[in-house]
């Protein structure tokens, strides 16, 4: 299967095919004349798939960087590291950074390279469910400060993106569960009848026949959003469903306790329950929502009091000066932006 984001001179082709992995190099090759590459990988994902990869990658020069996985990593204090490797390879404008991993490589790597001589070429091969349905997709690329996530940051978009749905069988449960946050993202934004699906199974393996269908179709609304308003200012701000809050609650456990995913799913899940007391969307919403989240192992609760997230809101980029656009549904599959301030939490009680 195959997508294209048409965005002029950034425009760029996203396959979707299982076992794609072992055909990179001759899919590189349409888009990439140059002789070197930079393979920005963790310890995680480059011990299962790295091999296949550079052995696909045989008529080229290829240098790899491997980092520690986890959220952590995504920090400034990692870039130094990214650009010594570049700089060690002797990486130049004409040469290529391939993005082998998760979300956190994708946006890491993605930020190395859209800083490194002012931009150099990116491919995008993401390794997690998360990372293939959402966050390989759309340019953003980006690093956390202590402050807060995502703070430092660029758009810059791939040259191509490449999705094996195989690498998924070797993924920790938990990391299937995290991308399902996203998957019932698209359904809550933009499509009630993917929503529906995931409904009417009982569990991800029950899913797992639909797989490549699923992430096609949150790629395509993902790309529709994105041709749409490439800068993150009027219709792409649908695709923060649930983030308001989910930075927030990451942010308060340092990135340790709830994975994205899973903070996406409590935001998701609050924001709609707060709205519905709120009469700003159906009080029906909710609790479907509760149901699907259960269904594929995702939290909907964190414990907290939401006064102990007002503050991380406060710094969020998304809250300009105390103006606060929070996405809201007008019922499952169709969203909308709602302005606000960060009182809009007030007395919403336990999170």
């Amino acid at each position: 299967m195959e997508l294209t984001v048409n965005l002029g001179d950034n425009s760029y082709p996203i396959f979707i095919e299982n076992g794609i992995l072992s055909k990179t190099g001759s899919y590189i090759s349409r888009i990439f004349k140059g002789k070197r590459i930079m393979v920005v990988s963790d310890d995680n994902v480059f011990p299962i798939y790295g091999k296949t990869v550079l052995n696909s990658l045989s008529d080229y020069e290829c240098h790899t960087l491997v980092l520690p996985h986890g959220e952590p990593t995504k920090s400034f204090q990692t870039l130094p590291k990214i650009y010594e490797a570049m700089l060690t390879a002797k990486i130049s404008r004409s040469d290529l950074v391939i993005a082998l991993g998760g979300g956190v490589i994708g946006d890491l790597a993605g930020f190395a390279a859209s800083s490194f001589l002012r931009g150099v070429h990116l491919v995008q091969i993401p390794t997690s469910l998360l990372a293939q349905v959402d966050s390989s997709v759309g340019g953003k690329v980006a690093v956390d400060l202590p402050q807060g996530k995502n703070l430092v940051g660029a758009f810059f978009h791939p040259k191509m993106v490449l999705i094996d749905p195989d690498v998924l069988n070797t993924l920790p449960q938990r990391y299937i569960t995290d991308g399902m946050g996203e998957v019932i993202k698209y359904g809550c934004i933009k499509d009630a009848s993917l929503f529906q699906t995931l409904k009417n199974h009982n569990s991800f393996e029950d899913l797992k026949p639909e797989l490549p269908r699923i992430i096609y179709r949150c790629v395509d609304i993902k790309r529709v959003v994105v041709e749409e308003d490439q800068f993150d200012t009027g219709e792409r701000m649908l695709l923060n469903f649930g983030h308001t809050l989910a930075h927030t609650i990451e942010q308060y456990y340092h990135y340790t306790r709830e994975s994205h995913g899973e903070a996406v799913a409590i935001g998701m899940y609050q924001i709609t329950r707060i709205a519905g007391d709120k009469g700003l969307t159906p009080k029906s919403s909710a609790a479907v929502l509760k149901e699907v989240l259960t269904t594929y192992g995702l939290p909907f609760e964190c414990g907290l009091p939401i006064e102990d997230l007002t503050g991380a809101i406060n710094l969020d980029k998304k809250n300009l000066n105390n103006h606060l656009n929070v996405v809201l549904l007008h019922e499952i599959g169709d969203s909308y932006v709602y302005p606000t301030t960060v009182n809009f939490f007030d007395g919403s009680g336990m999170m």
